[in-house]
């Protein structure tokens, strides 16, 4: 099937303007398939980890005053790539063809004969300002609305034409313009602007480290400089603007302007990860450990005992996985397990069960979902001479297999997969030190964040997900400051939650992303 997608071809990709889900799916998909990207520095992050392993990626900079590679050259490198028969993506941030200089390299493209195609994007220009809660037109506000670069010519001078701007009885929307905040108040006063006209400033537009100031235009270039805001950032003009204090949604999000890790294994974590930045959050992906799956010996062995086998039992999510694509991969499915109950230790387990068709027959109840939780389940059960298989990890409580012996169940221990402890960087230890909060999801999350923070007095606090966690993260020294209901992702999202609605404005996370607090 074709995709679409050809080689030989440079394809000018916008990146949207920062939130990864504003993406389009073309531009996801040439950029998982480029040989070559050239890549801008800014509103880019979110796509360059769906590039190929092997893919080159050419960093030509982008950042306001610091081009790493000039226009021309990066022209060359596009129709260069071209000519050596690549996929040659050119990643920008934004759209390309909205002050990005796509028409540039577009028409490098055809001069050289080189086929190029267009991918446009949703502009950080109207979505920034919807993010800020500013509409840029209104009926009864604001008609049209003009949307200008503010940034200097090529020789370092040049202005929008402040005249007719200033006359505008519409919205005005300035890119590239946060160094020049003052020059452009000042010229627009100077034109007959009104000093009081609201003017709205805003830079990462769209993330959770979205940060919006907002004033008169006398006033916004010291409220600018006193908030320090970093690029990139949009400026907008015009009465619009005071319909923020009724429309902000974005930064009124429960999680917004809070700074949360995330140390389970990145396999896991996607699910966790999106739940918290949807509400807000802005999440330090730092996974602690992995999962890798052991030859399945044990498994096979435990797949040939299924007969008259009496209970089936799961310590995780990962057990689940990989017994049941192994019963599968041998050409059984679910009728082998006719025989015997299905155990879990809690939901996320039980939830693994349903693509397979399948539900739990014991989990134990709320608030105990541990092993000596399942246990206990177990005990209450007639299972005295019988037998249970365990699929569990390499290393795992072993009270409860010896437990189950005391109550007369001959138990087969079936390791499934092993767990291995990651080695971050230190500048992601750093991040992660940085946090407000850390959610741990396991023992060994706790035992690994532990040994990396060592600094008892300096660590995060944390939102743990289960009992076991939270013995494990009290016996490494952390604050605990709450444990989840459920050992689930949606509990572990409803803890944090509550803490951030409970502690807004005495922890230390009610600041913004870089330590600045909140303007008011």
């Amino acid at each position: 099937m074709s995709t679409g997608i050809e080689r030989g071809t440079v394809y000018l990709v916008g990146a949207g303007p920062g939130d990864a889900d504003l993406v389009t799916k073309r531009a996801r998909d040439l950029v998982a398939a480029a040989d070559i990207l050239l890549v801008d520095k800014l509103g880019t992050q979110s796509l360059v980890p769906l590039a190929r392993a092997d893919a080159e990626l050419v960093d030509v900079g982008k950042v306001a005053g610091n081009h790493a590679l000039p226009q021309d050259e990066i022209n060359a490198l596009l129709v260069d790539a071209a000519r050596a028969n690549r996929i040659v993506v050119r990643l920008k941030g934004g759209d390309p063809y909205l002050f990005g200089r796509g028409g540039e390299e577009a028409l490098a493209c055809r001069a050289a004969g080189i086929p190029f195609e267009v991918v446009p994007a949703v502009t950080s220009a109207f979505s920034g300002a919807a993010a800020a809660g500013i509409p840029v037109t209104h009926r009864d506000i604001a008609r049209h609305v003009t949307v200008v670069t503010a940034s200097a010519g090529r020789d370092g001078t040049g202005d929008p034409d402040y005249g007719w701007l200033a006359q505008s009885d519409g919205t005005i929307v300035l890119l590239m313009g946060l160094r020049r905040i003052a020059h452009i108040a000042e010229q627009l006063i100077a034109h007959g602007m009104s000093q009081s006209m609201p003017v709205a400033v805003f830079s990462r537009a769209t993330t959770s480290e979205q940060r919006t100031v907002t004033g008169s235009l006398a006033a916004i270039g010291s409220l600018v400089a006193r908030a320090q805001l970093p690029s990139p950032a949009i400026i907008v003009v015009g009465e619009v603007v005071a319909l923020r204090d009724n429309l902000d949604w974005f930064e009124q999000r429960p999680l917004f302007g809070m700074r949360i890790g995330v140390t389970r294994a990145r396999a896991q974590a996607s699910t966790l990860v999106e739940r918290l930045e949807r509400l807000g959050a802005q999440v330090v992906e730092t996974p602690l450990i992995r999962t890798e799956p052991l030859p399945p010996t044990d498994i096979d062995l435990a797949i040939d005992q299924l007969p008259g086998l009496g209970t089936l039992a799961f310590t995780s999510r990962n057990g689940v996985d990989l017994f049941f694509a192994r019963l599968f991969e041998r050409g059984f499915d679910a009728r082998a397990l006719r025989d015997c109950r299905i155990a879990v230790v809690g939901t996320a387990s039980a939830d693994a069960l349903r693509p397979w068709g399948l539900t739990a027959d014991v989990i134990p109840p709320l608030g105990a979902r541990t092993s000596l939780g399942l246990l206990d389940a177990l005990a209450e059960l007639p299972i005295f001479g019988t037998r249970c298989v365990l699929v569990r990890a390499e290393t795992g409580d072993e009270r409860l297999p010896e437990g189950l012996e005391r109550l007369g169940v001959t138990t087969v221990l079936a390791t499934a997969y092993r767990t291995i402890v990651e080695e971050p960087d230190a500048a992601t230890v750093a991040a992660l030190m940085g946090c407000d909060v850390i959610t741990l999801t396991s023992e060994s999350t706790a035992r690994r964040a532990a040994a990396l923070l060592p600094d008892v007095g300096e660590r995060p606090p944390v939102i743990t997900i289960g009992p076991t966690t939270t013995t494990a993260a009290h016996w490494a020294g952390f604050t605990v400051l709450e444990q989840a209901a459920d050992a689930s992702i949606e509990a572990i999202v409803d803890a944090v939650v509550a803490r951030a609605e409970a502690n807004r404005g005495r922890l230390r996370w009610n600041v913004f992303a870089d330590g600045a607090p909140a303007p008011a």
